[in-house]
């Protein structure tokens, strides 16, 4: 079954995480110096908020698969409607390891369609395996090779 995802990029973590944690009457399930993401069940979303931009708000939004043929059926939806897209296998972000999908709606809202495949110790790392420390290189440009 697959989940919605929501990134939300907030400017002090500490304050972000109590008001989340409050809202949704449960801690995160990872909480990192830089990130905290929580998988609820009611409702069913992998809901994450980070400090990598400048800018804050709603980051991307999404959609996680539990496995590669659920992502396979929601590439394949995409196809069929002309929506375009670009694949990201073996992406490293967000403390995971995981095949992704993109896309751009009409109106800009960068939506990623993913399946992770297990637990990564670094946020991010750029398409050169360096771990991307800073928002110049992950996290500005919503088409970058990582956190979005």
């Amino acid at each position: 079954m697959k989940r919605l995802h929501v990134h939300v990029s907030v400017k002090n973590l500490s304050d972000s995480i109590r008001f989340y944690s409050g809202l949704f009457a449960t801690a995160p399930t990872v909480q990192k110096d830089d990130y905290a993401k929580w998988m609820l069940d009611d409702p069913r979303v992998n809901f994450a908020i980070s400090t990598r931009t400048d800018a804050t708000g709603v980051n991307h939004l999404g959609i996680q698969a539990e496995n590669a043929e659920e992502l396979a059926e929601i590439q394949a939806r995409a196809a069929t409607a002309d929506l375009g897209g670009d694949a990201e296998p073996g992406a490293n972000c967000c403390y995971a390891r995981s095949d992704k999908h993109w896309l751009e709606d009409p109106q800009g809202v960068v939506w990623e369609a993913f399946h992770t495949m297990g637990d990564i110790p670094v946020y991010g790392e750029g398409r050169n395996g360096a771990e991307a420390a800073n928002a110049s290189t992950c996290g500005t440009d919503s088409r970058a090779s990582c956190c979005r």
